[in-house]
């Protein structure tokens, strides 16, 4: 096959090609939460801590509506990856002509809901009545652009199964600069609030996402379908639901879990805690990062060496990647323990003391757990990638149980810090769960295209 930028995961030392892959992919990840960072930033720093409470409020309901995206886009990277690893290039292009029909429909479908659903799910959360019509605004804009996040998720995942995590990359950070941009544009001069850091992010991401479309035509040559054979196949489009589907769910459950916690947040009826808690959620999620990054190269490496049928080299990348994440949670622990404050403060004003106060706390307890929170993302993409969807849907689940009971447990027990507490453990409890179900081995039957299958 002719020559691109594609990566053959199936060959050469399983750690060295695992990093190669992780490096970039942490680049972006980073990049991409410091995009969603933006937003709350700027409105902290220069609107006002009730539109940081309103912003972050709304990350739990807006999770839960694109999850389905999010779950499609990673059914279609299965598939295409393990169709690569088993040499079946026409089924791989046969694979993305589905991709795109499924993900168009997916993003229609769920833009429409969230739009009407947005206040109806945030009054059931108790979201609080100062930040409530902000919210609103917030999650009806960027459901109207949600094709655009579909749009950038697709390509990305495409791109990934098939060995590629620069472009996605390149494109994201052209992206992140522009919300930058624009976030300070639409706040700053025009006051737009809320409003405009939604509006920065949707314009940005369809932005990136066209980009990204754009090049992978050009230089992926294995993507370049003639217009009369852009139809969906049936068998494949089967597929894609069949392992779509169940991570979609498992990514709503995980919604699921977050909402419960935001209206465990929301009970205290106080901005100051939900401020506080929205920061510990972004600041975590760039804590997230390399363990989000190493398990998608986990899932791309997993699946086109469960195409090949070699297992043992699947076995090799699983145990890399879990050595390396438990080094990274190890490091990450005395550095938040200690440099929390610092970093809570970049996401309020001066005066805005007791929102760090509670926020440093909250981080304090949940550092302990980051080695399993780790481990989450490493088995679920390993299983996902073999093709043993079941047991990531089975941990979503757990994280729905442990999450939903612990945090009105404990924050009836000890108050606000309970809720972190509650966050830790689910970690816990999860994380294990995963390990144990990569330990037995019980996922080397599940692939969708190996003879083992």
């Amino acid at each position: 096959m002719t020559k691109t930028i594609t990566r053959d995961m199936t060959i050469g030392n399983p750690t060295k090609l695992i990093l190669n892959f992780t490096l970039p992919m942490l680049i972006g990840n980073i990049f991409q939460q410091f995009y969603n960072m933006v937003d709350s930033i700027v409105v902290g720093k220069f609107v006002n801590k009730d539109a940081l409470s309103a912003v972050g409020a709304t990350g739990s309901i807006t999770y839960l509506i694109f999850s389905l995206v999010f779950g499609m886009s990673a059914g279609i990277s299965i598939v295409i990856s393990q169709y690569y690893g088993a040499g079946d290039y026409e089924k791989v292009r046969k694979s993305f002509a589905t991709a795109t029909y499924v993900l168009f429909l997916v993003s229609l479908i769920m833009g429409t809901v969230g739009f009407f659903t947005s206040r109806p799910l945030l009054k059931l959360l108790g979201t609080h009545q100062d930040i409530i019509d902000q919210s609103h605004t917030y999650m009806k804009i960027l459901y109207i652009g949600i094709l655009g996040t579909a749009c950038y998720n697709g390509i990305s995942a495409v791109l990934r199964a098939l060995g590629d995590a620069i472009t996605p990359l390149v494109f994201l950070i052209i992206a992140s600069i522009l919300n930058v941009v624009l976030d300070l544009i639409f706040v700053i001069v025009f006051n737009m609030g809320v409003a405009g850091v939604a509006i920065a992010t949707i314009i940005s991401q369809f932005l990136s996402g066209i980009g990204c479309i754009i090049y992978a035509f050009k230089k992926v040559k294995i993507l370049r379908i003639p217009l009369k054979e852009f139809k969906p196949d049936r068998e494949i489009f089967i597929k894609c639901i069949r392992l779509g589907v169940p991570v979609a769910l498992q990514n709503s459950l995980i919604a699921v879990s977050m909402m419960t916690l935001q209206s465990v947040v929301n009970s205290f009826q106080d901005t100051i805690k939900i401020a506080a808690f929205t920061a510990v959620n972004r600041i975590e999620q760039l804590v997230m990062q390399p363990s989000m990054s190493l398990g998608a190269a986990v899932a791309s490496f997993t699946g086109q060496n469960i195409g090949a049928d070699k297992i043992d080299r699947v076995k090799k990348g699983a145990k890399s990647a879990t050595k390396i994440i438990l080094i990274f949670s190890l490091l990450m622990l005395p550095v938040m323990y200690f440099g929390g404050q610092y970093i809570m403060r970049l996401f309020t004003k001066k005066e805005d003391f007791e929102v760090v106060m509670y926020g440093v706390e909250g981080i304090r307890i949940t550092c302990f757990f980051y080695s399993f929170l780790g481990l989450i993302f490493i088995t679920r993409n390993f299983l996902s990638g073999a093709g043993d969807i079941r047991i990531p849907m089975i941990m979503g689940f757990i994280e729905v149980i442990v999450r939903v009971s612990l945090s009105k447990y404990l924050s009836g027990i000890i108050g606000f810090n309970g809720v972190f507490l509650a966050t830790g453990l689910t970690w816990f409890a999860t994380g294990i769960f995963g390990s144990i179900r990569v330990v037995s081995g019980k996922w080397k039957d599940k692939s969708i295209v190996s003879k083992r299958a």
